[in-house]
Protein backbone atom coordinates (compact mmCIF):
# COMPACT_ATOMS: atom_id res chain seq x y z
CA UNK A 1 0.00 0.00 0.00
CA UNK A 2 1.41 3.49 -0.80
CA UNK A 3 0.42 6.27 1.98
CA UNK A 4 -0.73 9.59 0.96
CA UNK A 5 0.10 12.52 2.08
CA UNK A 6 -2.88 13.62 4.78
CA UNK A 7 -3.88 16.40 2.93
CA UNK A 8 -5.35 14.23 0.31
CA UNK A 9 -7.97 13.44 2.36
CA UNK A 10 -9.34 17.42 1.77
CA UNK A 11 -8.55 17.38 -2.42
CA UNK A 12 -12.05 16.70 -3.83
CA UNK A 13 -12.61 15.58 -7.58
CA UNK A 14 -14.49 17.58 -9.45
CA UNK A 15 -17.92 15.67 -10.20
CA UNK A 16 -18.15 17.44 -13.46
CA UNK A 17 -15.43 15.65 -14.71
CA UNK A 18 -17.51 12.47 -14.10
CA UNK A 19 -19.93 13.75 -15.82
CA UNK A 20 -18.04 14.74 -18.74
CA UNK A 21 -15.93 11.23 -19.19
CA UNK A 22 -19.30 9.95 -19.11
CA UNK A 23 -20.89 12.50 -22.19
CA UNK A 24 -17.37 11.56 -24.19
CA UNK A 25 -18.13 7.80 -23.91
CA UNK A 26 -21.80 8.16 -24.32
CA UNK A 27 -20.73 10.55 -27.84
CA UNK A 28 -18.60 7.81 -28.92
CA UNK A 29 -21.46 5.50 -28.60
CA UNK A 30 -23.51 7.85 -31.45
CA UNK A 31 -25.65 10.04 -28.95
CA UNK A 32 -25.59 13.38 -29.58
CA UNK A 33 -24.83 15.80 -26.17
CA UNK A 34 -25.30 19.32 -25.36
CA UNK A 35 -22.41 20.44 -23.26
CA UNK A 36 -23.34 22.72 -21.02
CA UNK A 37 -20.84 21.80 -18.30
CA UNK A 38 -16.94 22.90 -19.22
CA UNK A 39 -16.39 26.64 -18.44
CA UNK A 40 -14.04 26.92 -21.78
CA UNK A 41 -15.00 29.22 -24.11
CA UNK A 42 -15.86 27.03 -27.74
CA UNK A 43 -13.98 29.70 -29.60
CA UNK A 44 -10.42 28.95 -31.07
CA UNK A 45 -7.86 31.45 -30.08
CA UNK A 46 -7.87 34.57 -32.92
CA UNK A 47 -6.03 33.48 -36.00
CA UNK A 48 -3.24 36.71 -34.65
CA UNK A 49 -2.45 35.05 -31.53
CA UNK A 50 -2.23 31.69 -33.21
CA UNK A 51 -0.07 33.14 -36.02
CA UNK A 52 2.15 34.85 -33.24
CA UNK A 53 2.69 31.52 -31.16
CA UNK A 54 4.17 30.03 -34.65
CA UNK A 55 6.41 32.56 -35.56
CA UNK A 56 7.82 32.25 -31.46
CA UNK A 57 8.49 28.70 -32.17
CA UNK A 58 9.41 29.12 -35.77
CA UNK A 59 11.98 32.12 -34.93
CA UNK A 60 13.72 29.53 -31.97
CA UNK A 61 12.45 31.58 -29.00
CA UNK A 62 12.23 28.16 -27.03
CA UNK A 63 14.52 28.87 -24.37
CA UNK A 64 12.91 30.00 -20.61
CA UNK A 65 11.93 33.43 -20.10
CA UNK A 66 12.52 35.10 -16.88
CA UNK A 67 10.59 33.32 -13.64
CA UNK A 68 8.64 36.81 -13.75
CA UNK A 69 7.80 36.34 -17.10
CA UNK A 70 8.73 38.53 -20.80
CA UNK A 71 9.73 41.97 -20.10
CA UNK A 72 7.90 43.05 -23.03
CA UNK A 73 5.06 41.48 -22.01
CA UNK A 74 5.35 42.57 -18.24
CA UNK A 75 4.64 46.46 -20.02
CA UNK A 76 2.17 45.16 -22.50
CA UNK A 77 -0.22 44.04 -19.36
CA UNK A 78 0.57 47.50 -17.65
CA UNK A 79 -0.71 49.07 -20.80
CA UNK A 80 -3.80 47.34 -21.08
CA UNK A 81 -4.75 48.61 -17.28
CA UNK A 82 -3.78 51.85 -18.15
CA UNK A 83 -6.07 51.53 -21.32
CA UNK A 84 -8.94 49.44 -19.56
CA UNK A 85 -9.06 50.96 -16.07
CA UNK A 86 -7.03 54.13 -16.64
CA UNK A 87 -4.87 52.43 -13.82
CA UNK A 88 -0.99 53.41 -13.62
CA UNK A 89 0.20 49.48 -12.88
CA UNK A 90 4.07 48.98 -13.00
CA UNK A 91 5.43 47.01 -14.91
CA UNK A 92 7.38 45.24 -12.29
CA UNK A 93 4.73 45.11 -10.41
CA UNK A 94 3.46 42.19 -12.99
CA UNK A 95 4.32 38.60 -12.77
CA UNK A 96 3.45 36.37 -15.68
CA UNK A 97 2.63 32.77 -14.31
CA UNK A 98 1.62 29.41 -15.62
CA UNK A 99 -1.78 30.12 -16.16
CA UNK A 100 -4.39 31.72 -13.14
CA UNK A 101 -3.64 28.44 -10.87
CA UNK A 102 -0.19 28.94 -11.17
CA UNK A 103 -0.82 32.73 -9.85
CA UNK A 104 -3.09 31.36 -6.98
CA UNK A 105 -0.04 29.18 -6.00
CA UNK A 106 2.65 31.69 -5.88
CA UNK A 107 -0.08 34.00 -3.94
CA UNK A 108 -0.79 30.86 -1.11
CA UNK A 109 2.77 30.33 -1.12
CA UNK A 110 4.21 33.27 -0.24
CA UNK A 111 1.57 34.20 2.30
CA UNK A 112 0.00 30.95 3.94
CA UNK A 113 1.69 29.32 6.97
CA UNK A 114 -0.24 26.11 8.51
CA UNK A 115 -3.31 27.29 10.05
CA UNK A 116 -3.74 30.58 8.67
CA UNK A 117 -7.30 31.25 7.53
CA UNK A 118 -8.36 32.07 4.19
CA UNK A 119 -12.42 33.75 4.37
CA UNK A 120 -14.10 32.80 0.62
CA UNK A 121 -17.19 32.35 -0.83
CA UNK A 122 -19.67 29.08 -0.68
CA UNK A 123 -20.68 28.96 -3.27
CA UNK A 124 -16.73 29.41 -4.84
CA UNK A 125 -14.17 27.88 -7.53
CA UNK A 126 -13.05 24.38 -5.91
CA UNK A 127 -9.88 24.55 -6.61
CA UNK A 128 -9.33 27.96 -4.22
CA UNK A 129 -10.26 25.82 -1.01
CA UNK A 130 -8.40 23.19 -2.50
CA UNK A 131 -4.83 25.43 -2.95
CA UNK A 132 -5.23 26.64 0.52
CA UNK A 133 -5.56 23.25 1.99
CA UNK A 134 -2.30 22.47 0.47
CA UNK A 135 -0.37 24.83 2.05
CA UNK A 136 -1.93 24.22 5.50
CA UNK A 137 -4.13 26.83 5.53
CA UNK A 138 -7.79 26.42 7.12
CA UNK A 139 -11.01 27.63 4.45
CA UNK A 140 -13.11 30.28 6.10
CA UNK A 141 -16.05 29.37 4.36
CA UNK A 142 -19.36 32.03 4.10
CA UNK A 143 -22.69 30.84 3.01
CA UNK A 144 -23.32 33.70 0.62
CA UNK A 145 -26.91 33.93 -1.03
CA UNK A 146 -29.38 36.00 -3.52
CA UNK A 147 -29.57 38.48 -0.90
CA UNK A 148 -25.40 39.31 -1.42
CA UNK A 149 -25.56 38.28 -4.98
CA UNK A 150 -23.73 35.22 -3.76
CA UNK A 151 -20.05 37.77 -3.11
CA UNK A 152 -19.10 38.41 -0.11
CA UNK A 153 -19.49 42.11 1.53
CA UNK A 154 -17.83 43.93 4.10
CA UNK A 155 -20.15 42.94 6.91
CA UNK A 156 -20.17 39.35 5.96
CA UNK A 157 -16.18 39.83 6.30
CA UNK A 158 -16.29 41.05 9.53
CA UNK A 159 -18.44 38.97 10.56
CA UNK A 160 -16.41 35.88 9.66
CA UNK A 161 -13.17 37.51 10.48
CA UNK A 162 -10.84 35.26 12.99
CA UNK A 163 -7.77 35.53 14.92
CA UNK A 164 -6.31 33.34 12.71
CA UNK A 165 -7.55 34.91 9.38
CA UNK A 166 -4.76 35.99 6.92
CA UNK A 167 -6.79 36.17 3.75
CA UNK A 168 -9.92 37.44 2.00
CA UNK A 169 -10.46 35.85 -1.22
CA UNK A 170 -12.97 37.56 -3.84
CA UNK A 171 -13.73 36.44 -7.36
CA UNK A 172 -15.62 39.20 -9.53
CA UNK A 173 -17.03 38.17 -12.07
CA UNK A 174 -17.61 35.04 -9.74
CA UNK A 175 -17.58 31.33 -10.55
CA UNK A 176 -20.36 29.67 -10.72
CA UNK A 177 -22.85 32.96 -10.41
CA UNK A 178 -21.23 35.54 -12.59
CA UNK A 179 -21.85 37.72 -10.41
CA UNK A 180 -19.31 40.73 -9.59
CA UNK A 181 -18.37 42.83 -6.84
CA UNK A 182 -19.52 46.25 -7.12
CA UNK A 183 -16.11 48.51 -6.69
CA UNK A 184 -17.46 50.75 -3.70
CA UNK A 185 -17.63 47.63 -1.80
CA UNK A 186 -14.06 46.12 -3.07
CA UNK A 187 -12.88 49.46 -1.78
CA UNK A 188 -14.65 48.66 1.67
CA UNK A 189 -13.41 45.61 1.89
CA UNK A 190 -9.90 46.11 0.80
CA UNK A 191 -10.11 48.54 3.21
CA UNK A 192 -10.83 46.90 6.23
CA UNK A 193 -8.54 43.26 5.61
CA UNK A 194 -5.65 46.22 5.74
CA UNK A 195 -6.33 47.46 8.84
CA UNK A 196 -6.92 44.01 10.10
CA UNK A 197 -3.08 43.21 8.66
CA UNK A 198 -4.54 40.95 6.42
CA UNK A 199 -4.21 40.86 2.34
CA UNK A 200 -6.82 41.03 -0.34
CA UNK A 201 -6.89 38.48 -3.36
CA UNK A 202 -9.30 38.89 -6.04
CA UNK A 203 -9.50 36.71 -8.82
CA UNK A 204 -10.39 39.10 -12.17
CA UNK A 205 -9.72 35.83 -14.58
CA UNK A 206 -13.35 36.63 -16.26
CA UNK A 207 -12.64 40.08 -17.18
CA UNK A 208 -14.07 41.62 -20.34
CA UNK A 209 -16.50 39.00 -20.17
CA UNK A 210 -18.52 41.43 -18.32
CA UNK A 211 -22.02 42.78 -19.77
CA UNK A 212 -22.65 45.79 -17.82
CA UNK A 213 -20.95 49.19 -18.86
CA UNK A 214 -19.73 50.46 -15.94
CA UNK A 215 -17.35 48.27 -13.81
CA UNK A 216 -13.59 48.20 -12.03
CA UNK A 217 -10.65 46.48 -11.02
CA UNK A 218 -9.24 45.97 -7.80
CA UNK A 219 -6.02 47.79 -9.64
CA UNK A 220 -7.87 50.77 -8.51
CA UNK A 221 -8.92 49.95 -4.83
CA UNK A 222 -4.64 50.05 -3.97
CA UNK A 223 -1.36 48.58 -4.34
CA UNK A 224 -1.90 46.30 -1.65
CA UNK A 225 -4.13 43.89 -3.19
CA UNK A 226 -3.11 40.92 -5.08
CA UNK A 227 -5.21 40.74 -8.39
CA UNK A 228 -5.30 37.00 -10.72
CA UNK A 229 -5.84 37.53 -14.01
CA UNK A 230 -5.61 34.95 -16.91
CA UNK A 231 -5.63 34.68 -20.90
CA UNK A 232 -8.10 32.10 -20.82
CA UNK A 233 -11.60 33.24 -20.46
CA UNK A 234 -11.55 36.43 -22.88
CA UNK A 235 -8.82 36.02 -24.77
CA UNK A 236 -10.03 32.39 -25.76
CA UNK A 237 -6.16 30.84 -25.08
CA UNK A 238 -7.06 28.33 -22.27
CA UNK A 239 -4.55 25.65 -24.03
CA UNK A 240 -1.69 27.97 -23.86
CA UNK A 241 -1.46 28.19 -19.61
CA UNK A 242 -0.79 31.82 -19.27
CA UNK A 243 -2.17 34.31 -16.58
CA UNK A 244 -0.67 36.88 -14.77
CA UNK A 245 -0.60 38.47 -11.18
CA UNK A 246 -0.71 42.24 -9.81
CA UNK A 247 1.54 42.10 -6.30
CA UNK A 248 2.43 44.56 -3.96
CA UNK A 249 6.00 45.74 -4.14
CA UNK A 250 7.42 44.17 -1.19
CA UNK A 251 5.78 41.04 -2.31
CA UNK A 252 7.60 40.83 -5.88
CA UNK A 253 10.99 39.45 -4.78
CA UNK A 254 9.23 36.09 -2.81
CA UNK A 255 7.15 35.57 -5.43
CA UNK A 256 10.00 35.41 -8.06
CA UNK A 257 12.02 32.91 -5.73
CA UNK A 258 9.11 30.87 -5.36
CA UNK A 259 7.93 30.89 -9.08
CA UNK A 260 11.77 29.87 -9.86
CA UNK A 261 11.90 26.76 -7.26
CA UNK A 262 8.15 26.05 -8.26
CA UNK A 263 7.62 26.19 -12.20
CA UNK A 264 10.55 28.56 -13.30
CA UNK A 265 8.39 30.28 -16.15
CA UNK A 266 4.97 29.92 -18.09
CA UNK A 267 5.66 28.60 -21.47
CA UNK A 268 7.63 31.06 -23.63
CA UNK A 269 6.24 30.50 -27.46
CA UNK A 270 2.50 31.50 -25.65
CA UNK A 271 3.99 33.96 -23.72
CA UNK A 272 4.66 35.66 -27.10
CA UNK A 273 1.35 34.48 -28.32
CA UNK A 274 -0.04 36.28 -25.34
CA UNK A 275 1.61 39.59 -26.53
CA UNK A 276 -0.27 39.67 -29.70
CA UNK A 277 -3.68 39.28 -27.59
CA UNK A 278 -2.69 42.42 -25.79
CA UNK A 279 -2.64 44.26 -29.61
CA UNK A 280 -5.58 46.70 -29.76
CA UNK A 281 -6.28 45.69 -32.90
CA UNK A 282 -7.71 42.84 -31.47
CA UNK A 283 -9.53 44.20 -28.72
CA UNK A 284 -13.06 44.35 -31.56
CA UNK A 285 -12.71 40.47 -32.61
CA UNK A 286 -12.82 39.87 -28.54
CA UNK A 287 -15.54 41.99 -27.66
CA UNK A 288 -17.38 40.69 -30.65
CA UNK A 289 -17.19 37.16 -28.85
CA UNK A 290 -18.12 38.70 -25.82
CA UNK A 291 -21.49 39.88 -27.14
CA UNK A 292 -21.99 36.66 -28.49
CA UNK A 293 -22.01 35.05 -24.91
CA UNK A 294 -23.96 37.97 -23.89
CA UNK A 295 -27.24 36.92 -26.36
CA UNK A 296 -26.20 33.67 -24.84
CA UNK A 297 -26.92 34.56 -21.74
CA UNK A 298 -30.19 36.40 -22.45
CA UNK A 299 -31.37 33.50 -24.63
CA UNK A 300 -30.86 30.64 -21.67
CA UNK A 301 -31.61 33.01 -18.71
CA UNK A 302 -35.35 33.57 -20.44
CA UNK A 303 -35.80 29.88 -21.33
CA UNK A 304 -34.07 28.30 -17.88
CA UNK A 305 -36.95 30.53 -16.15
CA UNK A 306 -39.57 30.07 -18.10
CA UNK A 307 -38.83 26.24 -17.55
CA UNK A 308 -39.12 26.47 -13.46
CA UNK A 309 -35.76 26.65 -12.61
CA UNK A 310 -35.27 29.83 -10.48
CA UNK A 311 -32.46 32.09 -11.20
CA UNK A 312 -32.39 35.06 -8.51
CA UNK A 313 -29.26 36.82 -9.59
CA UNK A 314 -28.67 37.30 -12.97
CA UNK A 315 -25.18 37.28 -13.94
CA UNK A 316 -23.56 39.99 -15.37
CA UNK A 317 -20.34 37.90 -16.78
CA UNK A 318 -18.69 34.92 -17.58
CA UNK A 319 -20.53 32.24 -18.94
CA UNK A 320 -22.32 30.88 -15.97
CA UNK A 321 -25.69 30.76 -14.82
CA UNK A 322 -26.09 29.23 -11.65
CA UNK A 323 -29.53 27.79 -11.50
CA UNK A 324 -31.82 26.58 -8.53
CA UNK A 325 -32.70 23.45 -9.45
CA UNK A 326 -35.11 22.56 -5.97
CA UNK A 327 -38.61 22.23 -7.37
CA UNK A 328 -37.18 19.55 -9.50
CA UNK A 329 -34.91 17.71 -6.86
CA UNK A 330 -33.12 17.76 -3.91
CA UNK A 331 -29.99 15.95 -4.99
CA UNK A 332 -28.26 18.17 -7.90
CA UNK A 333 -25.74 15.40 -8.55
CA UNK A 334 -28.40 12.92 -9.42
CA UNK A 335 -30.50 15.41 -11.05
CA UNK A 336 -27.20 16.14 -13.49
CA UNK A 337 -26.74 12.51 -14.31
CA UNK A 338 -30.10 11.73 -15.17
CA UNK A 339 -30.38 14.54 -17.16
CA UNK A 340 -27.07 13.39 -18.98
CA UNK A 341 -28.40 9.81 -19.14
CA UNK A 342 -32.05 10.41 -20.14
CA UNK A 343 -32.00 13.96 -22.01
CA UNK A 344 -28.28 14.05 -23.49
CA UNK A 345 -27.46 17.22 -21.63
CA UNK A 346 -24.47 17.92 -19.59
CA UNK A 347 -24.29 20.09 -16.34
CA UNK A 348 -22.63 20.72 -13.43
CA UNK A 349 -24.33 19.91 -10.10
CA UNK A 350 -24.27 22.71 -7.18
CA UNK A 351 -21.89 20.44 -4.91
CA UNK A 352 -18.84 21.41 -7.16
CA UNK A 353 -19.04 24.78 -5.57
CA UNK A 354 -19.19 23.78 -1.91
CA UNK A 355 -21.52 23.17 0.81
CA UNK A 356 -23.77 25.63 0.78
CA UNK A 357 -27.18 24.83 -0.31
CA UNK A 358 -25.64 22.83 -3.31
CA UNK A 359 -27.87 19.96 -3.53
CA UNK A 360 -30.40 22.69 -5.07
CA UNK A 361 -28.39 24.48 -7.13
CA UNK A 362 -26.95 23.08 -11.11
CA UNK A 363 -24.65 25.64 -13.57
CA UNK A 364 -25.36 25.78 -16.70
CA UNK A 365 -22.48 27.25 -19.09
CA UNK A 366 -23.53 28.57 -22.38
CA UNK A 367 -19.91 27.55 -24.18
CA UNK A 368 -21.77 26.01 -27.05
CA UNK A 369 -23.92 28.02 -29.97
CA UNK A 370 -27.22 29.08 -30.03
CA UNK A 371 -28.21 25.85 -31.99
CA UNK A 372 -27.16 23.52 -29.76
CA UNK A 373 -28.13 25.36 -26.49
CA UNK A 374 -31.61 26.11 -28.32
CA UNK A 375 -31.20 21.87 -28.68
CA UNK A 376 -30.27 21.73 -25.02
CA UNK A 377 -32.97 23.76 -23.82
CA UNK A 378 -35.59 21.15 -26.03
CA UNK A 379 -34.33 18.62 -24.12
CA UNK A 380 -34.60 20.07 -20.47
CA UNK A 381 -37.89 20.95 -20.77
CA UNK A 382 -38.85 17.45 -22.47
CA UNK A 383 -36.76 15.65 -19.35
CA UNK A 384 -38.90 17.64 -16.65
CA UNK A 385 -42.20 16.97 -18.89
CA UNK A 386 -41.65 13.27 -17.99
CA UNK A 387 -40.42 13.70 -14.27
Amino acid sequence: MISLANRMSSIEPFHVMDILAHARQLEAEGKNIVHMEVGEPDFVTLPEILEAGRIALAEGKTHYTPATGLAQLREAISAYYQREYDAKVPANRIVVTPGASGALQLALGVLVDPGDGVIMADPGYPCNRHMVSMFGGVVQPVNVTASSGFQLNLELVQAHWQANTRIVMLASPSNPTGTLVQQDELNRISHFVREQGGILIVDEIYHGLIYVDEYGSAVNAGEHIIIINSFSKYFGMTGWRVGWMVVPEQLLKPVDNLAQNIFLAAPTPSQYAALAALDPQLKPALDERRDIFRQRRDYLLTELRATGFQIPCEPRGAFYIYANCAEFTSDSLEFSRALLDQAGVAITPGIDFGGNNSTSYVRFAYTTGMEQLAMGVDAIRKFLSQQ
